[in-house]
């Protein structure tokens, strides 16, 4: 990474408002709006080291998410594309999940390495798998869902996903270390994107964290999937 290129990028990202919808939780359970309040507090509270910016107002990792899946995979990076379709060919297979079935597996996701883009925290290598409690969402305009990537029964990737307006931001993501090099987790990532577009027309970018905070490896990664740093205006709806 370049720190020169960082500042001058960090000036001159594109910037788009995006509005989270939180009158629209009155159509739901109250945890949703719990939800959205909570993300709309960090994504606005001062940053850590610069104080005149909110925290995810600059260098939010985002892909402006296009009419279709067929039209969000061809705006992959080809490297992104076979990522995919070796996954695909080695024959595993992405889907929605219920967390709980599968909380034997995430345990052995979890501790299959101790080190991913930083250490992992103690309670994902020792600790329990604790059981999800969100409530089902009675519409499109927020939820949080889960998604994996199986094969031969088993989940080998996870994935949740909030759901707040205009924005579906991936929350939480982990790959099996011994299943990483099949493209386990470009399938999860690309297959979300199919399930936002046909499933959650309210929502118009897809993001995955920040842009200045993440390695060079990960940055590489982002942008193979669409990704790229932008300047956002959050709007609490």
């Amino acid at each position: 990474m370049n720190l020169l290129n960082d500042m001058m990028a960090w000036f001159r990202l594109p910037e788009v408002t995006i509005d989270l919808m939180a009158r629209r939780t009155a159509e739901n359970d109250c945890f949703y709006r719990g939800v959205v309040d909570e993300f709309y507090r960090d994504a606005t509270r001062p940053h850590p080291k610069l104080r005149v910016v909110g925290a995810l107002e600059r260098g939010v990792a985002l892909c402006p998410l296009p009419a279709t899946h067929m039209a969000y995979l061809a705006g992959l990076e080809p490297a992104g594309r076979r990522n995919v379709n070796k996954a695909q060919r080695l024959g595993y297979r992405f889907e929605p999940i219920d967390y709980n079935r599968y909380v034997d597996d995430i345990a052995a996701i979890r501790r299959s390495t101790e080190v991913r883009q930083g250490r992992m925290p103690e309670s994902y290598l020792k600790g329990p798998v604790e059981p999800c409690r969100n409530p089902p969402s009675k519409t499109t305009v927020h939820d949080y869902p889960y998604f994996g990537v199986l094969k031969e029964g088993r989940l080998v990737a996870y994935a949740g996903v909030l759901v707040a307006g205009e924005l579906g931001m991936i929350e939480h993501i982990l790959g099996h270390a011994e299943h990483q090099a099949d493209g386990v987790v470009p399938l999860l990532v690309s297959g979300m994107a199919g399930v936002l577009v046909g499933g959650y027309p309210s929502v118009r970018y897809y993001g995955y964290g920040t842009w200045f905070g993440a390695g060079t490896t990960l940055r590489r990664f982002k942008r193979k999937f669409g990704f790229r740093p932008y300047r956002v205006r959050w709007v609490l709806g």
